[in-house]
């Protein structure tokens, strides 16, 4: 991913010289689990504790004449040790011990801190809706102004569907945080199985229960569609601010910065950037989907088409994903609400949002329905081709209908609100 849609702390997991840690930090507890079982001298242990990573540019040496970046590394990690000490290294091993399971330690990492991310987001949209959970603002359906609502009732939706995210992030983390070092085909031929537990165990890692040679690569897909899943859900936020910062409604403003500058040729511009930005990634993240989809069936025990596919797409989505949820956040903590102009929206139809209400008075009264609908649906017309209060269109129908306050709206809405309380 591009630096500017790049966090620090993301970044730092995917670099090529943390790669070449974590697969050094593989090699050394393999070779622990080794001597624990007597099959590598102390010495050669010791040896290979002490040997630092090698830095990517002398694995980048290294591959130039050997074009097997796996081969390369070694290579490289075995310069500085004792001949007698380095053919210890990598006992029993194929590539892919090392790769999956240092793999499966990073994506941990890297999704704890899209978990991190997203907890932030949820806690910040309850505390929000907490905030104005009394604020009345209109709902919409297609578009049109349909019943009073609060706006705290729709920050609410969107905190559940992120806390929804964050059980299936946690389930994600789970299935893509295993190892294996099992050998050429997963048999364990060369290679005793308490090895592969001594070193998923140091790493906080389960074991692939039936390994080919890699992990199953449905674990990664799960992992990607989890994340844009989420994606998805920081865009339906984005996109309902979108829609309320415009200038007609301007209900809410996205928070801007002092140097904040909105149009190279429009000075008075306050655009919904910050949105329009968090819709954009989404979409990157769906885009993704696809490709991981395609690494699940590989040839017999493993082939090597998802190796392109994974260097690209699994730091991609997860820097992605982590930058979009925490500007979420950020967004949604910062954001400026203004409730007058979410009132001023409930009473610019002149009270037709009121009409469910009228309706239900009416069929209590004992009109029938048909009739009902046809009566409050005239004097709903009415009010549309001439701007007449709706109120006063009823009374001259002769209707009589209770007050028409959006209170008469929120009668249950106490239920929502204490449902809000589990996820604080």
């Amino acid at each position: 991913m591009i630096p500017r849609y790049t966090l620090p702390e993301m970044h730092a997991l995917w670099t090529d010289d943390a790669k070449y840690r974590t697969w050094t930090r593989v090699e050394v507890l393999a070779t622990e689990g080794q001597a624990r079982l007597g099959r590598v001298p102390a010495e050669a242990l010791a040896d290979i504790r002490q040997a630092p990573a090698p830095s990517a540019a002398a694995v980048a040496r290294q591959e130039r004449e050997r074009d097997h970046e796996i081969l390369a590394f070694l290579a490289a990690y075995c310069a500085g040790l004792p001949e007698e000490s380095a053919r210890w290294v990598h006992l029993g091993m194929t590539s892919y011990d090392l790769v999956d399971t240092a793999l499966g330690h990073t994506l941990a990492r890297a999704t704890d801190l899209v978990l991190t991310a997203a907890t932030r987001l949820r806690a910040a949209l309850t505390e929000r809706a907490v905030e104005h959970w009394d604020t009345v603002c209109i709902g919409r359906t297609h578009g049109i102004h349909a019943e009073p609502t609060t706006f705290g009732h729709k920050l609410a939706t969107f905190a559940f569907a992120v806390d929804r995210s964050v059980r299936r992030l946690r389930a994600a983390r789970e299935a893509v945080a295993v190892g294996t070092i099992s050998g050429s085909v997963g048999t364990y031929a060369l290679i005793d199985p308490q090895v592969e537990r001594y070193v998923c165990d140091a790493l906080g890692l389960g074991v692939e229960p039936a390994p080919s040679q890699v992990v199953a690569r449905d674990r990664h897909a799960q992992l990607v569609q989890t994340l844009a899943t989420l994606g998805a859900c920081v865009e339906q936020i984005a996109v309902e601010l979108r829609l309320l910062q415009r200038t007609e409604v301007r209900e809410v403003e996205e928070p801007r910065t002092v140097a904040y500058q909105g149009s190279s040729a429009m000075p008075h511009k306050r655009n919904p950037t910050t949105c329009e930005r968090l819709t954009g990634l989404a979409r990157i993240l769906r885009g993704h989907v696809g490709a991981v989809l395609e690494d699940v069936a590989l040839w017999h025990e493993r082939d090597l088409a998802h190796s392109p596919v994974e260097r690209v797409v699994l730091p991609d989505a997860l820097t992605v994903a982590h930058y979009q949820v925490t500007a979420a956040a950020d967004l949604i903590e910062r954001m400026t609400v203004f409730p007058e102009r979410m009132r001023a929206a409930v009473d610019a139809t002149h009270g037709l949002v009121y009409s469910s209400v009228v309706l239900a008075d009416l069929l209590e009264q004992g009109v029938e329905r048909e009739k009902a609908y046809r009566l409050v649906q005239a004097a709903a017309n009415h009010t549309v081709a001439s701007g007449e209060d709706f109120g006063t269109a009823l009374g001259a129908a002769g209707l009589d209908v209770g007050p028409l306050d959006p209170r008469r709206f929120l009668t249950h809405h106490t239920v929502i609100r204490k449902r809000l309380e589990s996820l604080r």
